[in-house]
């Protein structure tokens, strides 16, 4: 049976899980075993980075584990780090040299990193590996809450516009842009006409899409199916797309991906990133769009037409509406605010009021 892309990732992603494993203590397979039913093979490799970089911060730079290794690191050891050998990882996280190289995080960064160790000493413990969860002591660093980063309509026509005509792309660029420009405005189309994730348009096949219903699937985060719908401009620009696909000579007969690459092969994830940043940067210079700020920009569209934040949740793949309202909540204080201009309290009854 031919796998899909979405099963090459998930099978290259456990692959690298258990390359990293062997850089781990012996012990902390356990954990990923644990939790393999109840987390996703991309969380899990999370967890693994996260915590090569924990194991490696004791081995280094603690006196209490300096010298220590993977073979030498038992859980004798793990039961005598402490709460503050965490938060001084946390703090040693803000720059930190890994395998030669220099990295820097931001709270956002620190609090994902610290996430996957309370996980870690939260599922060793509860199955008595450990004495205490020490890593439970510890709080999660305070964020501020961030702007939806998005494009005004405007800026979504002029994206299209410069998608459709190249003009303010470089010499260099012009010359790709004509042979890739239908595809580009298709991707650009469904991104800001679905708001579908980025690895959901790369995953997307010929057969996922019926023109005769507007409509097409996609696999959702954790492996669900989900059918969108798209309006009749998304279904121009996928349809000249298309038209222009078969067309093109030297693709392989089980190329299944509709939206291809250069090479004619299925694009690849950074290669849309660049694609949007391309675009975007001559647009609206001054905002890092990407294609997550696309899936934004029409969540709140989206928002402000139907005034419904369940509907949003449910286009977008939200498995919790809470997280739909924490993005858009700045959007529903524009709708209260605006709601509020319609009621009068000054207005003159008439005599059917009296």
């Amino acid at each position: 049976m031919e796998k899909s892309y979405f099963d090459e990732r998930r099978l290259d992603t456990e692959s690298k899980i258990k390359e990293l494993l062997f850089e781990l203590p012996e012990f902390a397979e356990d954990f990923f075993i644990g939790i393999e039913t109840t987390t996703s093979p991309l969380t899990r490799l999370g967890y693994a980075r996260d915590l090569l970089i924990f194991f490696d911060y004791l081995y280094t730079n603690s006196r209490k584990f300096y010298g220590l290794d993977k073979d030498t690191f038992t859980l004798k050891h793990l039961n005598k780090v402490e709460a503050f050998d965490i938060e001084k990882f946390i703090s040693y996280l803000t720059h930190y040299v890994y395998h030669g190289k220099e990295y820097s995080n931001s709270l956002t960064a620190k609090s994902r990193k610290l996430a996957s160790i309370r996980s870690f000493f939260k599922y060793m413990y509860n199955k008595d590996l450990l004495d205490g969860n020490v890593a439970s002591k510890v709080d999660m660093p305070k964020l501020h809450e961030k702007p939806i980063i998005r494009l005004e309509q405007n800026e979504v026509f002029e994206i299209l516009e410069l998608a459709e005509n190249g003009t303010s792309l470089s010499s260099k660029q012009k010359v790709y842009h004509e042979l890739n420009r239908l595809r580009d405005i298709a991707i650009l189309s469904l991104f800001l006409g679905t708001g579908i994730r980025i690895s959901e348009l790369v995953g997307i096949n010929i057969d996922d899409i019926d023109f005769y219903t507007n409509s097409f699937k996609v696999t959702r985060k954790g492996g669900n199916q989900s059918i969108l719908y798209f309006n009749d401009d998304v279904s121009i620009a996928l349809l000249e797309y298309f038209e222009k696909r078969q067309q093109l000579k030297a693709i392989e007969k089980d190329e299944k991906a509709f939206f291809l690459s250069m090479q004619n092969k299925r694009i690849g994830v950074r290669s849309v990133e660049l694609l949007v940043k391309k675009y975007a940067k001559i647009v609206s210079p001054l905002k890092n769009i990407t294609p997550h700020k696309l899936r934004s920009t029409f969540g709140t569209n989206l928002y402000r037409s139907t005034k419904d934040i369940y509907v949003v949740a449910e286009l977008l793949g939200h498995k919790d509406v809470n997280v739909t309202k924490k993005h858009y909540a700045d959007i529903s204080e524009e709708i209260k605010k605006e709601a509020s201009k319609h009621v009068e309290i000054r207005e003159k009854p008439t005599k059917f009021d009296e």
